[in-house]
């Protein structure tokens, strides 16, 4: 599994604990971890919004599998993930939560709030929270006697989605070009981005921007 971290302008102080709580889970699973920063303030600003861009290119292109992000509570950078197509991302506060999500919901992104009640010990929470988040196979189910229902709602829901959603390429064919230009133009980005995406029209697309 290819993980990504997305850390808004607010919270980039914590882009580094985060990496230290996820890194060790992911060396045990055998999992990479590919960091899309903000990896410090003196970095290029980047906002929640264009953070749930960015999922949306990574997710739809599997430059990425799964995205950790979030911003001061969380619940932003949870609303601009979801607004983009095949993202799935639930609002993470504990452990329990992390599990549920990923054995109920099936996701493919997690927003954590990185200011709200973040303090003493919290870095233990957030290793706890991943701890959970990837314990087992996403989709198990939970309670166990309740996984056939749950999945016959998740295929509903991604079914739904790809009727109300548009495209990820109509999208950024439709975006404010600058806008996409400022959230693609970084450093990160194009180091990561364009060995793992998958060829295609949207990764073209990205390269033609990026001219």
């Amino acid at each position: 599994m290819k993980i990504g971290i997305i850390t808004e302008n607010s919270q980039a102080e914590k882009n580094k604990i985060i990496y230290e709580a996820l890194k060790p889970i992911a060396e045990q699973k055998g999992y990479e971890i590919y960091n899309y920063g903000m990896e410090s303030k003196e970095e290029e600003n980047l906002t929640y919004v264009q953070a749930g861009l960015l999922a949306g290119i990574l997710i739809n292109t599997k430059a990425v599998d799964f995205i950790i992000t979030g911003c001061g509570t969380g619940e932003g950078a949870m609303l601009a993930l979801n607004s983009f197509p095949n993202v799935l991302c639930g609002h993470i506060v504990d452990p329990t939560d992390a599990y549920l999500f990923s054995q109920i919901n099936v996701g493919n992104a997690v927003s954590i709030g990185y200011a709200k009640g973040f303090g003493w010990g919290s870095e233990l929470t957030l290793k706890y929270i991943f701890e959970k988040l990837f314990e087992t196979d996403f989709g198990g189910g939970y309670p166990k006697e309740r996984a056939i229902p749950e999945q016959t709602n998740k295929k509903i829901l991604d079914d739904i989605k790809k009727i109300t959603y548009k495209d990820m390429l109509t999208i950024l064919k439709e975006i404010d070009p600058q806008f996409l230009y400022q959230t693609v133009n970084r450093k990160q980005f194009k180091e990561n981005f364009f060995k793992n995406a998958e060829n295609g029209d949207i990764k073209e697309y990205i390269k033609e921007i990026l001219k």
